[in-house]
């Protein structure tokens, strides 16, 4: 990992993932939504925005058919059909399917 963030230490494999790492520090936006001029910090993100504009939901869960506009929402969505809870309360133990809902408890 020769890419080393000079603010907060972090090291990186590619530059490319270091000058992306460097915006959470600056805070540039560089990527802007033409309809609605929201902007992100990264590319990636300014993709998964732009289907809340065109309705693109491009995974789907094999189980109920539900869509979704990120991978990682439909993976969030399938514990509703596995019961899988990874997130567990050290005080108390109880489990939950999303981490939000355990930073809640």
């Amino acid at each position: 990992r020769p890419h080393r963030c000079g603010d907060c230490g972090k090291a990186f494999g590619r530059g490319s993932t270091l000058q992306e790492h460097q915006r959470t520090h600056t805070g540039e936006k560089p990527f802007g939504c033409p309809q609605c001029g929201a902007r992100f910090s990264q590319s990636s993100t300014l993709v998964h925005h732009r289907r809340t504009h065109t309705g693109e939901r491009p995974y789907g869960c094999t189980d109920c058919g539900k869509t979704f506009g990120r991978r990682s929402t439909l993976a969030t969505h399938r514990r509703t059909h596995t019961g899988e809870r990874p997130y567990g309360c050290a005080d108390c133990g109880r489990r939950f399917a999303v981490s939000s809902d355990l930073a809640k408890h």
